[in-house]
């Protein structure tokens, strides 16, 4: 049975189970793992057990029904705070953390996690999104993980403990959430009427990498489109930029003017070249890898693709991570896609 709704993540919930019984919980956590495997979700289930007011917080059971399990499910408890990156920002704004400039330190999320509880014995504050974290805003953040407040719970939410500066790495207990097997990504897709039938939820839970996100996306017809395009274009002898970053470009159109949803398709044509650099690699390197929906494309392009040559296509990847990142950064698109389109093609043919 799911822990409030959390699947697949038994053993962090007898972790913190267990951390209680013996009065022994931390006050700082940063939580990493791949996206859309239940983090979020997690957090907000831990914050009722911490804050519920009718079961002792030991037995990590919140009853979901009182006023105060209600209220956190609503984000209006007075004792939990939330804070997330808008879609227009590139990063966790400052002023979320530590207020506005005329007011720095008298509001935001680390001013209000140092008051009093107002309701029960504990404040719960949650930062979702922490890889948005810029080096400004984890300093603003130290002076809550050195002295933490009495009682009180901060929850950092990420993908990897790389991605944050090492002062909040050493200051934070870290959890790792692991990426959920397949029959649980199936079991959530039929459950939610996500696809048409059990077998497709099987076949997109077996390329989802353990991610709801990741296979609600692969659900997405035209998504399956630019996928394909994008592993057919790579797996050629020469890479046509121009002809593939037209397609790219595209296929983010297609979604209209608004920013945030064209650098959501952004990252998934990116996402799509992650995975097939990662794919080859794997074969490369004779590590078992799926390819039950996308085989690599038989022809003359993946001849090149040898043990001699698993140090380009490792290169090819990290190049794919940076392009990545650069979408969040609001690089202009046709610029970002070119280049990173021209900088994978000058791997195999530099100069």
């Amino acid at each position: 049975m799911a822990w409030q709704g959390v699947l697949g993540h038994d053993d962090v919930v007898a972790r913190f189970r267990r951390a209680l019984q013996r009065g022994r919980l931390a006050s700082s956590f940063l939580f990493v793992g791949p996206d859309g495997i239940g983090k979020r979700r997690f957090a907000f289930g831990l914050a009722q057990a911490l804050l519920c007011s009718t079961r002792p917080e030991t037995l990590m059971d919140p009853c979901g029904i009182c006023p105060t399990c209600v209220q956190v499910r609503g984000l209006t408890h007075p004792d939990l705070d939330y804070v997330c990156k808008p879609e227009d920002k590139s990063f966790l704004p400052l002023e979320l953390l530590v207020g506005e400039k005329d007011k720095r330190g008298k509001e935001g999320l680390c001013h209000r996690l140092s008051m009093k509880p107002f309701m029960g014995g504990r404040k719960v504050a949650i930062i979702d999104d922490a890889d948005y974290l810029n080096p400004e805003g984890a300093n603003s953040l130290l002076k809550t993980l050195e002295e933490p407040p009495p009682r009180s719970v901060l929850i950092l939410i990420g993908t990897s403990p790389a991605k944050q500066l090492p002062t909040i790495r050493s200051r934070c207990q870290i959890i790792r959430f692991q990426p959920l097997d397949t029959s649980i990504v199936s079991k959530i897709l039929v459950d939610n009427g996500l696809v048409e039938s059990p077998e497709d939820a099987q076949r997109v839970a077996q390329q989802s990498g353990g991610s709801v996100r990741r296979a609600t996306e692969l659900t997405d017809q035209s998504l399956w489109g630019i996928r394909n395009t994008i592993w057919e274009g790579l797996s050629q002898p020469q890479i046509d930029c121009v002809g593939l970053s037209a397609e790219i470009l595209r296929f983010a159109e297609e979604t209209g003017r608004e920013g945030p949803a064209r650098r959501e398709r952004l990252r998934q044509a990116i996402g799509a070249a992650t995975e097939f650099y990662e794919h080859v690699l794997r074969r490369t390197c004779s590590i078992p890898s799926s390819e039950v929906l996308y085989p690599l494309p038989i022809g003359q392009g993946t001849d090149r693709f040898g043990p001699a040559e698993a140090g380009i296509v490792a290169r090819c990847l990290e190049r794919c991570l940076d392009a990545a990142e650069q979408v969040d950064r609001h690089a202009y698109p046709a610029t970002l896609i070119e280049c990173w389109l021209d900088d994978l093609a000058a791997q195999w043919f530099p100069g």
